[in-house]
């Protein structure tokens, strides 16, 4: 079996066993084929790479001048493949066994604070309601329906844009999500984005299945279309476009909620985090909430 028919059988187990989704699936696709490349033009194959050649390929990421993140994640799919290989009897060892990743700072989440929450979501509104006519208006509605609904249950953005129309008619107090790896979760709704949601549904026209259709190969809005429209939103509220993207709204769910009482672990059921430990980037957040809590509670405090 040649080197793209060992990458497919492994993306296949990945999907076939693992559950992983289509973006996941495409990235790792991406990765491994810059790792073939890397191999063939050394005319190396990838049953008999020894650590050297792992080494060589992060020198190379390196030089290329990789961040030491994305090079981790690329080192980190290249290990998953070569265990497939040792595993399936393809290889004789897993050469990244003894290759220590590239060493990563874990920074802290860009936040956007409650109040520049508030002044996006207020400019989102009045964008719609000053609409110079009613394409436009849908238009603005969308956008507006897409802030409140990230803000209030903080999906991921694959999960948001790809949202059944059925979604927005619910009766529910919560949403059904089918996350990464196929795991569901139940999302909570406040009244508030129910009723964004209404709003947005009655300015459909067309029938479909999306709650946001969009002209795409998906049928549905895309990320890039929403992360492009959300700093635009952004610049008209003076926020700075550098600070925003639907993933700061995830964050500033899970930061807002955790300043103000919310249980780690249940951020981590709402995040549809398979590990606390993804979670605990937020514990900065916590660490300042302890404090204020010791600094106006504590019965020595203001001695």
């Amino acid at each position: 079996m040649g080197p793209q028919g060992l990458m497919h059988a492994y993306l296949d187990m990945l999907a076939a066993e693992r559950g992983a989704a289509a973006n996941t699936l495409a990235a790792y696709r991406r990765d491994l084929d810059d790792y073939l490349a890397h191999l063939a033009g050394r005319r190396l194959d990838p049953g008999a790479v020894e650590p050297a050649g792992i080494r060589a390929y992060l020198a190379e990421l390196e030089a290329r001048g990789l961040k030491t993140t994305s090079a981790a994640r690329r080192l980190s799919c290249v290990r998953g493949f070569h265990r497939f290989l040792y595993a399936e009897g393809l290889a004789e060892g897993d050469p990244t066994a003894p290759v220590s990743g590239p060493k990563r700072g874990r920074g802290l989440p860009k936040v956007l604070s409650v109040a520049e929450v508030d002044r996006l979501l207020a400019v989102a509104k009045e964008v719609a309601v000053k609409a110079p006519n009613p394409a436009e208006a849908a238009r603005a509605g969308r956008m507006h329906c897409l802030i409140e609904l990230l803000y209030a249950t903080g999906l991921r953005v694959s999960e948001l844009v790809a949202l059944p129309r059925a979604a927005g008619a619910t009766k529910e107090r919560f949403l059904v999500v089918r996350g990464k790896g196929g795991r569901e979760r139940l999302v909570p709704l406040t009244e508030v984005a129910r009723s964004a949601m209404a709003a947005h549904l009655a300015t459909l026209t067309a029938p479909g299945p999306w709650l946001f259709p969009a002209d795409s190969e998906t049928g549905h809005l895309t990320r890039q279309a929403f992360a492009r429209d959300l700093k635009a939103v952004a610049a008209a509220a003076g926020l700075r476009t550098d600070k925003i993207s639907p993933h700061v709204l995830r964050h500033a769910f899970a930061s807002h909620l955790l300043q103000n009482g919310a249980d780690l672990r249940v951020v981590q059921e709402l995040l549809g985090h398979a590990d606390i430990s993804t979670t605990q980037i937020y514990t900065h957040v916590l660490d300042e909430r302890l404090k204020q809590m010791v600094r106006d509670l504590h019965p020595l405090a203001s001695a």
